[in-house]
């Protein structure tokens, strides 16, 4: 009974920790118990199979305690006084066991593993066609303690001196693809966005990527998800998402004084790389 009490307790302060990130505004109590909003356009397929993992498992669970509780109640020591030892070696109880286990492989294991591929292969790898139709590039760099984003400016191309970099501030038009590139400047962080379902690691030396499209305009919390030293619990930053016309007069605008915000000597200025 303690165990179970502490289990619980661990899955609410969980459930509380997620909650905090969810959204901008301060989460009461019984959000904490939901998942984030959702603001993309593929995340209730990352919700339905979370559902489903957590149904399965609750369903087994309750069946285990059942039996259990069951066993307890018809095999008390006043009903049987004497003692019974099996070791489960009889072949009856072998049958049972293999049987059981492998009914649970394929009938719930194996649909999860099928499910999530199926998602993974279908879907969060079917990068979009930046030349068939109209993509939204960023590359992402995380960094001790912060995040970076650059975009093209009016030369379409990366890391030239009219880039629009932002610190902790990623605008992204609602309804577009948006395709992310990342990498880290420093140790390996994780840029994840719970209320679009996807995280991904930026690893140093490494280039990454990610796309999503979002549905919902807004300001969201970006968090990293991956323990990267002392202040790590600092390292957030901010997606708004806008309407096509917004975002469009915010790029237009922060093109125009890209060039005269950045010091061109500066190195420091130039981290970003040819887009691939």
């Amino acid at each position: 009974m303690t165990r179970l009490l502490l289990l619980l307790v661990l899955a609410f302060c969980n459930l509380a920790m997620a909650g905090e990130v969810s959204s901008v505004a301060d989460p009461t109590i019984w959000d904490s118990f939901h998942f984030p909003e959702d603001i993309s356009q593929n995340g209730h397929l990352i919700d339905w199979l979370f559902n489903y993992v957590t149904y399965a498992i609750t369903f087994c669970f309750t069946l285990v305690v059942l039996g259990l509780v069951g066993f307890s109640f018809f095999y008390y020591y006043k009903r049987h006084p004497k003692p019974y030892y099996t070791y489960g070696t009889k072949r009856v109880q072998i049958y049972v066991a293999t049987f059981v286990g492998i009914a649970v492989f394929f009938g719930i294991d194996l649909n999860i593993v099928r499910i999530a591929n199926d998602d993974f292969t279908k879907v969060f790898l079917n990068w979009p066609d930046e030349k068939a139709e109209k993509v939204v590039r960023v590359e992402v760099m995380g960094q001790q303690w912060m995040w970076k984003f650059r975009y093209a400016g009016k030369d379409e191309v990366f890391n030239t001196e009219d880039d629009v970099v932002t610190l902790n501030d990623l605008r992204v038009p609602v309804g577009s693809k948006v395709s992310f590139q990342l990498t880290s400047k420093d140790v390996i962080h994780s840029f994840f966005i719970p209320n679009g379902r996807r995280k991904v690691d930026a690893i140093p030396g490494r280039i990454t990527r990610m796309w999503m499209q979002f549905t919902k305009t807004g300001t969201w919390n970006i968090a990293c998800a991956e323990m990267c030293g002392t202040h790590h619990y600092l390292m957030k930053a901010y997606l708004t998402t806008l309407s096509e016309k917004d975002y469009n007069t915010w790029l237009k605008q922060a093109q125009t004084y890209a060039i005269a915000e950045n010091d061109v000597e500066n190195p420091d200025v130039f981290w970003g790389w040819k887009w691939d």
